[in-house]
């Protein structure tokens, strides 16, 4: 697993993160408890469709009555099971807490809604005749992962290996790993089913997304800090 190795700072509240975690996760307990054919249903509902999602011969007001667009949002707060959920909000944890240090709390919110959005955009995109709902908040995620790369060029993670009976501990460049991350997604996407029903091209739009969102920001940023 990845853990960030930061210097001590001044007293954070990373409210946005953990919210996000905390809305997450009471989804999915509430999920949980319903019964199975009503829990499809409200998947299928507040998930990304792609056949629903982009439907030629639905009207624009029909889109708009049935709020189908906000689904691509609506989706990032929905888990398809235990490791799905655990995987996502362990990686928010880890990058999105000093990504949210850096951009504020609105702009981080800002963030994970649009790049999760336009995340599920592309994904629904490349499986227009597919009527499986997609959810998650994984394209979210990638879109902080970006954004903490293009905030934190020069960071370094610590990473912890196993050597035999110890676990050992190194301090491994930032771009290094998550560079490695990013080509992986990028070689599974060209894959695909062989490796599971895993939105493979929302982790990297939503990466790209972060990315250019973070160097866009910089300035604001920038403003913010000497403030």
């Amino acid at each position: 697993m990845f853990v960030t190795v930061e210097r001590p700072r001044k007293s954070f509240l990373p409210w946005a993160t953990l919210t996000i975690i905390g809305v997450c996760a009471a989804q999915f307990f509430w999920l949980v408890l319903m019964p199975e054919n009503l829990r499809w249903e409200f998947v299928r509902h507040w998930g990304t469709v792609p056949t629903r999602l982009i439907d030629a011969n639905a009207s624009l007001w029909q889109q708009l009555i049935e709020l189908r667009w906000l689904r691509l949002a609506t989706s990032l707060f929905i888990h398809a099971g235990w490791l799905h959920l655990a995987g996502n909000l362990l990686f928010l944890m880890i990058f999105g807490v000093p990504a949210e240090r850096a951009l504020g709390a609105w702009r981080f919110l800002l963030l994970f809604l649009l790049g999760g959005a336009l995340a599920n955009l592309v994904e629904a995109t490349m499986l227009a005749s597919t009527s499986a709902p997609i959810v998650g908040s994984s394209g979210a995620v990638s879109a902080i992962i970006g954004a903490y790369l293009g905030l934190f060029p020069r960071a370094r993670l610590g990473l912890v290996l196993p050597l035999g009976m110890f676990l050992e501990f190194v301090r491994i460049p930032a771009p290094l790993l998550i560079g490695f991350w990013a080509l992986l997604q990028i070689a599974f996407a060209f894959v695909g089913p062989a490796y599971g029903a895993i939105a493979w091209w929302a982790h990297i739009a939503g990466f790209a997304v972060g990315m250019l969102f973070a160097l866009i920001s910089r300035p604001a940023i920038l403003r913010r800090l000497r403030s």
